[in-house]
């Protein structure tokens, strides 16, 4: 029986090229220093997708995406289908999760520098990531069929409008017609399942090939600091870490689906009163309450609310080209202190939004945890010194 691995291993090897595979593995080493604890985010983003991935197989199998049939086919998930609820919530929850850390996973590696040269492209297709994640929570917002999925997507599709020249062209494109109805559910469920997916998966293939190759960056503030560490070999000490914290996941996913099941209120009735207070899903807030301060009017031809969503957009492409933007090879540039501000406004904007400190205190308690996992790395230093 001992045999039986390595003659596996062996055959596999006549057929399939795995030692340059071995060798890269067993050299891959990660960088060590007090902000360690940030390269794990990436792989912890990944593991949600997967999540993702195999949740929303599972409800594939009985989904009917048509406007007659879309909200029974989820009741009919969560109230007979075996553990279907349990499904549904966790592929709920771990998506807020995957946006969650996939946002952080960003501002680290912009505030770690790691996106200067050589892995400008690696940041591109990260912060494309980001966009796709959110792209895949606005498409499938709308699958249950419910009211507040309906309504929400009528002022979200409406808000595309408001953009100059193409407005019109936005909203027909979103909608697949004039108003929110059965063309907008099945158009939705094709670019959730089918369009995105494929999108993502040729994004993110390039993007862990680069991360590979390329390695992890070490920040320019700390490049004396990981020196004077050995490097942590990625198979097995790295590897494990992560497999570790996959496993924490997994538990947080499972306790938040069980104590907080996903609901899914009444099917979506365009006869009936819009809702007073619709609210965005929390990745979408910002944007929503700067569009709700902007004044009513125009401006040389162009609506106030248009003025926010072309800044949004020009922001987008801005941090998606960041790299070449941005040519300062040291830390503490203008940079940083422009990603404070605009993250200092987002969590602000956030919060407003909700009414509720919560956000804030989310975004403290985070910095706080990557602080802390940081410490004990400067007091080893200290000590060896």
């Amino acid at each position: 029986m001992t045999k039986l691995p390595q003659k596996l291993i062996e055959w596999l090897e006549v057929r399939l090229p795995l030692e340059p595979l071995r060798r890269a593995v067993e050299h891959k080493t990660v960088p060590t220093h007090r902000y360690t604890v940030c390269y794990y985010l990436g792989g912890m983003t990944l593991f949600l997708f997967l999540i993702q991935v195999v949740t929303g197989i599972l409800l594939m199998l009985y989904y009917r995406p048509s406007a007659s049939e879309a909200f029974e086919s989820v009741e009919f998930i969560m109230t007979t289908v075996p553990f279907g609820w349990l499904i549904r919530s966790i592929h709920s929850w771990s998506a807020h999760l995957m946006i969650f850390f996939a946002f952080v996973h960003l501002a680290t590696v912009y505030f770690m520098g790691a996106y200067r040269k050589p892995r400008e492209v690696t940041w591109m297709t990260g912060s494309m990531l980001l966009f796709l994640a959110m792209a895949f929570g606005f498409s499938g917002y709308l699958l249950p069929w419910n009211q507040l999925a309906y309504f929400a997507t009528n002022v979200g599709t409406d808000i595309a409008g408001a953009v100059p020249v193409i407005g019109e062209y936005a909203v027909r494109f979103l909608r697949g017609g004039e108003r929110v109805g059965g063309g907008t559910l099945s158009r939705f469920y094709g670019w959730h399942v089918a369009i995105l997916p494929a999108i993502t998966t040729g994004v993110l293939v390039i993007h862990l090939i680069l991360v590979q190759i390329l390695g992890m960056s070490t920040p320019p503030s700390l490049e004396q600091e990981a020196r004077k560490h050995r490097p942590m070999k990625f198979f097995p000490n790295f590897l494990l870490r992560d497999l570790f914290g996959w496993v924490l996941a997994l538990a947080l996913l499972a306790t938040l689906a069980a104590i907080f099941p996903g609901e899914l209120g009444e099917k979506a009735d365009p006869f009936a009163p819009a809702f007073k207070d619709i609210k965005p899903e929390w990745y979408f807030m910002f944007m929503f309450e700067t569009l709700k301060v902007m004044p009513g009017g125009e401006f040389l031809g162009i609506e106030y609310e248009a003025i926010p969503i072309l800044l949004f957009g020009l922001g987008g492409l801005i941090l998606l080209f960041v790299p070449f933007v941005d040519r300062n090879t040291s830390a503490g540039t203008g940079f940083t202190v422009a990603g404070l501000v605009i993250t200092t406004y987002v969590v602000g904007m956030t919060a407003w939004g909700y009414r509720s400190f919560l956000p804030i205190l989310i975004a403290i308690a985070t910095l706080l945890v990557i602080f802390l996992f940081g410490y004990p790395q400067r007091r080893s230093r200290k000590k060896g010194e």
